[in-house]
């Protein structure tokens, strides 16, 4: 696989989102999982392959309208060959690792040559797929293999599809970002966490001095195992073992911010602040604006009100052009005793949520999603559905 190649090269793009299994082997291009029909009207899957034209880093018009094809001889539904595609049946060895069997020719219509590469192998593929489909209607080449990528193609360890399918690469491109921290990642920590491990940024740093118990178990993402819960790993451990599942770049830090270690901060592009308040609070804060770091803080304050749960959520950012609004907006006291929320009230939903607001306003920052309003502060009121904005520059 060469990424590099196929994602500077539109035809070959187009090949890989609409979910064809491809792959750039010994200067080939591999159409693998195409299905086709055998002799015995039996339901097989094959492999186109083609030479490849390069111009540069990206490949040109191609060279010829023949592929070769790794399989059976193909047949109709009915069992008989395709003479009129199979110009030669003879076993080729094309590297180490790719054998053909047969060699295809069918030139399109009008001057006899594809415009590209999707033109060329979708046309060979609608024929064979034809005849299968006949026998399996459900049988397709669009099998959306998942595509692995290497360390240096991509902080993802697989393809990032969604983005490619909803043609927003140009789009995602923006939350590109060196370093991010989530400082404290507890409930809405851990959501801030499960969707800024979606993104492309390069590193992840995750700073939070205590252990994963079963109460985090009830407000963060995922599904914690009685076993994992046992050994009480640290929070920042066993989230990063989580989400490296997916992508590289999450570093863990086991321990709390403090005035000993807040220098570890400096050169970090973005922070997400998810921490109770406190003099610990206050502290960071007053050195994120000094090291002149762009932030987001995050509240939340839940009340039993009888039988009910009530209260708000709240975001707040500060960015080097808009801070004087931060310290009329967030509180820097220490919790109360009356703080429903500080009593571990399983309320996910409204970490999850909190996390959402505050990662689409980073994603409005980097311009990500259009930003009309501009706003530094937002809460959320719960028992009234109410989103208020407030702070705009």
């Amino acid at each position: 696989m060469s990424l590099p190649l196929i994602n500077h090269s539109p035809d070959l793009k187009k090949l890989q989102d609409e979910g064809y299994d491809i792959e750039i082997q010994s200067a080939y291009l591999l159409v693998k999982n195409v299905p086709y029909v055998n002799a015995q009207r039996e339901l097989k899957w094959g492999v186109l392959v083609s030479e490849l034209t390069m111009a540069g880093d990206v490949v040109a018009i191609p060279g010829d309208h023949v592929v070769s094809f790794s399989g059976e001889y193909p047949c109709d539904k009915n069992g008989a060959e395709l003479t009129k595609i199979v110009a030669q049946t003879e076993e080729r060895r094309l590297d180490d690792k790719l054998i053909v069997h047969h060699k295809f020719s069918s030139k399109p219509v009008g001057d006899g040559k594809y415009k590209d590469y999707y033109e060329k192998m979708t046309a060979y593929i609608a024929i064979l797929s034809s005849h299968a489909q006949a026998i399996d209607p459900q049988a397709t080449a669009k099998t959306f293999p998942v595509i692995t990528t290497k360390e240096d193609e991509s902080v993802f360890k697989y393809l990032d599809t969604a983005s490619s399918r909803a043609e927003i690469n140009m789009v995602t491109k923006k939350l590109e970002l060196g370093k991010v921290a989530i400082i404290g990642v507890g409930g809405t920590g851990s959501y801030v966490l499960d969707l800024v491990a979606k993104t492309p940024v390069r590193e992840i740093h995750l700073f939070d001095g205590d252990d994963f118990l079963s109460h985090n178990a009830f407000r963060a993402p995922s599904a914690a195992s009685v076993e994992e819960l046992r050994v009480k790993p640290k929070k920042v451990s066993y989230l990063n073992e989580l989400y490296s599942k997916m992508r590289r770049g999450i570093f863990s830090h086991e321990y709390h911010i403090d005035p000993s270690n807040i220098v570890e901060l400096q050169g970090i592009d973005f922070v997400f602040l998810c921490i109770d308040a406190g003099g610990a609070k206050k502290m960071i804060i007053e050195k994120l604006e000094d090291f002149d770091i762009p932030f987001i803080d995050v509240g939340m304050g839940v009340e039993l009100v009888e039988t009910s749960l009530r209260g708000l959520l709240r975001v707040t950012t500060s960015t080097p052009g808009r801070r004087d609004h931060f310290k009329t907006r967030v509180s820097l006291a220490d919790i109360g005793i009356d703080n429903e929320y500080d009593t571990n009230i399983q309320v996910a939903d409204l970490n999850a949520l909190n996390a959402s607001l505050a990662v689409i306003k980073w994603k409005k920052l980097c311009g990500f999603y259009l930003d009309f309003e501009q706003e530094h502060n937002s809460t959320y009121a719960i028992d009234c559905n109410s989103l208020i904005s407030n702070d705009q520059i």
